[in-house]
């Protein structure tokens, strides 16, 4: 078993700026030497606190997602009944769209590292069945009828209001009225 260590000041700042720079210009883009002269420190101090980019690549995606489900639990948290706990993933998106207008960084992940063995490609695709986990989860609490294909039409939709963010539509939008009706008729049926 391997022992993490503690992240120093220096592995915060490498971080940071990894990500602003993984985000920004694309994964496959981005060279450990501009990440050192980004975060103001050397190679040396990179490689040692991460160990490889790859590894980077790991702990910038970890660090997002951690984020975003910490965004998604506070919106179903806040939700005023159970039927907007299941779209509180969708409404946590409009909230996270606002500071990442890049789209999704675990689409992107995917996009740049097709290999599934890679271990980024391993932590996006485990974001994604995280997503579909809890709107099966959230659609079962609400007592929909087939939670699980319900959960899988919520993904689709909060899947394509993430690709589609970058053209200018408000599909989010069109995408959370749509989940609404089927989050609705759902629990009609069930009744």
């Amino acid at each position: 078993m391997s022992e993490t260590k503690p992240m120093t000041a220096a592995g915060h700042r490498i971080l940071d700026a990894a990500g602003h720079l993984f985000y920004g210009r694309g994964i496959t883009a981005v060279g450990v030497d501009l990440i050192a002269e980004h975060s103001g420190v050397t190679k040396r101090t990179l490689y040692n606190q991460f160990g490889s980019k790859d590894q980077l690549v790991v702990a910038y995606l970890d660090e997002r997602e951690r984020r975003w489900q910490s965004l998604v639990r506070e919106t179903i948290a806040a939700a005023d009944s159970s039927v907007e706990a299941v779209l509180a993933p969708l409404e946590a998106q409009r909230t996270w769209n606002h500071s990442n207008p890049r789209g999704c960084a675990f689409i992107n992940a995917l996009a740049e590292l097709p290999d599934p063995a890679h271990p980024a490609h391993l932590i996006a695709t485990k974001q994604k069945l995280w997503l579909l986990e809890l709107f099966t989860e959230l659609a079962t609490e609400a007592g929909c009828a087939t939670p699980a294909a319900l959960a899988a039409q919520l993904l689709v939709l909060h899947e394509g209001a993430l690709v589609t963010q970058l053209l200018s539509l408000d599909t989010l939008s069109v995408s959370i009225d749509l989940a609404r009706g089927l989050v609705r008729a759902a629990v009609s049926a069930q009744s």
